[in-house]
C-alpha cells in the first residue's frame, strides 16, 4: 500500500530535510560541486535492472536508493578518516532526499511506477 495524504506529505518534506542537510554537509566538506555533479545521478543506475525484469528492477532499485548503504557508507568515511567515502555518503543521501521529495520512492516488484509514495508516471489510459 502506497502512502496517502499527511503521510505522504510528511514523507517528502523528509527527503527535502536529507537533501538541504546532505548539501549542508557536504558544503562544509569542501569536496567541490563538479564531483557532486558527476555523481549525483549515479545511483539511477540501478534502473537498467528493470532490463531483467521488474522484481530484479526493484531490488536493485531499492537496493540503491536505501538509506542504509548510504549511511554506512557516510560512517565508514568518519570513522575511518576516508574523505571520499564521506563525500560519496553526502552524495548518496542528497539523491535520495531528492527523489523522496519529488516523489520516487522506494519501488514495488509491480513496476517501476509503484512506489512507497505512490504511484508515478502517466496513468494507464485502458
Amino acid at each position: 500500500m502506497a502512502a496517502t495524504g499527511g503521510v505522504r506529505l510528511l514523507l517528502r518534506a523528509e527527503g527535502v530535510v536529507v537533501l538541504a542537510a546532505a548539501l549542508a554537509a557536504y558544503a562544509q566538506f569542501g569536496a567541490g560541486w563538479g564531483v557532486f555533479a558527476l555523481w549525483l545521478l549515479v545511483p539511477d543506475l540501478s534502473m537498467l535492472g528493470y532490463l531483467a525484469g521488474p522484481r530484479v528492477g526493484a531490488a536493485l532499485y531499492n537496493a540503491a536508493h536505501s538509506y542504509a548503504g548510504a549511511v554506512a557508507l557516510l560512517v565508514l568515511g568518519v570513522l575511518a578518516a576516508m574523505p571520499w567515502a564521506v563525500a560519496g555518503g553526502l552524495i548518496w543521501c542528497a539523491h535520495i532526499g531528492l527523489d523522496r521529495a519529488l516523489g520516487y520512492g522506494l519501488k514495488y516488484a509491480a513496476g517501476f511506477g509503484a512506489t512507497h509514495l505512490g504511484r508515478i508516471g502517466r496513468a494507464d489510459p485502458w
